[in-house]
């Protein structure tokens, strides 16, 4: 049997970057259609609005224009994380840090890397690429002159997740003629073979397609509630897992860091977020080691006091991802997929990723699925526990001693195999490309 009428449930990013991928593969094969169902009732969490370079190249192919993206919502642009505190204070000095940039090092990176092995009193990316100093000079990474989406430096871009979103929508159903339903799925109805048949909705009743697309979020309501696919916890190797966070408006003539800012803690780490009308603010935390009124005090204390004057929210975060991501005719992507941290924004990065790789190599009948979403399942898999030994490896090389949460992140214990034979390698020798088999 063909599979023609495809039904993506959920909306936010994930949803409608799903919807925009799915779209395009649609525009090359006529007889496939695409719905985005939505509730009305749930707001989208919104607080991911930390991309990586390869969202520009998804943009592009969307025929989305850069000037309009960049005026819509919000954008400001992210050349880099500066990682402030994330080693020792009293050992390194107070406000220490290091940039993770997003542009290449130069053509004599490993050559420049020896050379700063043998005296470490710079800074080791000002070593290898010009774009840390251009960072901390708070220049842009192109010029206006620049085409859209190519600059002198790489870069990704900081924005607001909720106009994002409604850009992406509006594109979808305009250019890619996605059809929008809003609803509340109630029910999802499987076949006697396990598949999933149809979907019962508040407004629209049943609802029969022939392919699922699972962007519900948290609530997984296909991958989880119906196929009962089991969850990989991740907690024992990342120990956050709650944020508070808050949006602080700023004024017209406030400096925009052209990186986000991510400062260490006792137990955790705030991300600082500057777009060009506000600051997302998130105090990144693991329960285990601080409670709930403690990080609400800090937070406050890293707004001068001022936390009051703002309304915030408390997300708890389930750290981990489903064994499965694609079960019989239903793919998971966004929440509904996993969720890790929002250090180095690898939530938008995965959804991105396993959303084109999913529209790029679309099954065209059932037939097609099993040996599709075996290896569609590998790919993601690996995906996500490289991504997870990146975020630990974060942790697990800091010096700091200050408190139980530093201590414990370097347990060999909460370390993957995998990462645990890279750090030895790189003990001795510099890390490059051979060391590695996926862009992850």
């Amino acid at each position: 049997m063909d599979i023609q009428r495809v039904a993506i449930v959920g909306g936010g990013t994930a949803g409608w970057l799903a919807a925009n991928h799915l779209g395009l593969t649609a525009m090359a094969h006529k007889s496939l259609s695409v719905t985005l169902i939505e509730s009305a009732d749930i707001p989208t969490i919104g607080v991911g609005e930390g991309t990586v370079p390869a969202i520009r190249k998804s943009l592009k192919r969307f025929g989305i224009s850069e000037t309009e993206f960049i005026k819509r919502c919000d954008v400001t642009f992210k050349q880099s994380i500066k990682f402030v505190n994330w080693l020792d204070k009293s050992a390194h000095g107070e406000n220490n840090f290091y940039h993770h940039l997003f542009d290449m090092p130069s053509a004599m990176g490993e050559a420049l890397t020896q050379k700063w092995l043998a005296k470490k009193h710079v800074a080791y990316a000002g070593t290898v690429s010009p774009q840390h100093a251009v960072c901390e000079a708070y220049k842009a990474p192109k010029s206006i002159s620049d085409p859209e989406y190519a600059g002198a430096l790489g870069y990704a871009y900081h924005l607001n997740a909720a106009k994002f979103a409604e850009l992406l929508a509006e594109n979808a159903k305009e250019r890619f003629r996605v059809e929008h339903i809003t609803a509340n799925v109630e029910e999802v109805i499987l076949a006697e073979s396990g598949e999933i048949e149809s979907l019962i909705t508040d407004t629209k009743g049943r609802l029969d397609f022939d392919f699922y697309i699972d962007c519900s979020g948290f609530a997984s309501l296909m991958i989880d509630k119906a196929l009962k696919v089991p969850f990989i916890d991740k907690a024992d190797q990342l120990f956050v897992d709650k944020a508070v966070v808050v949006q602080v408006p700023t004024s017209p003539n406030d400096v925009i860091p052209p990186f986000t800012i991510s400062t260490a803690h006792q137990a955790g780490w705030i991300w600082d977020i500057a777009l060009s009308n506000r600051r997302g603010i998130g105090f990144v935390y693991s329960s285990k080691y601080m409670d709930d009124e403690t990080a609400v005090s800090k937070l406050d204390t890293y707004l001068n006091g001022k936390l009051a004057e703002h309304q915030f929210r408390t997300i708890p975060m389930t750290v981990g991802y489903r064994e499965r991501s694609w079960e019989k005719n239903c793919v998971a992507l966004g929440l509904a997929q996993g969720f890790l941290e929002p250090l180095e924004a690898t939530s938008i990065l995965l959804t991105d990723f396993a959303a084109s790789y999913l529209a790029s190599r679309f099954p065209k009948s059932v037939e097609d699925l099993p040996s599709m979403s075996q290896r569609y399942n590998h790919v993601m898999s690996y995906a996500w526990e490289r991504v997870v030994d990146f975020i630990k490896m974060h942790y697990c090389l800091s010096d700091r001693s200050d408190s139980k949460f530093w201590i414990d992140n370097r347990d060999t214990g909460t370390m993957s195999d995998e990462l645990l034979q890279r750090l030895a390698l790189w003990q001795n020798f510099v890390p490059n490309k051979e060391d590695f088999f996926s862009k992850f």
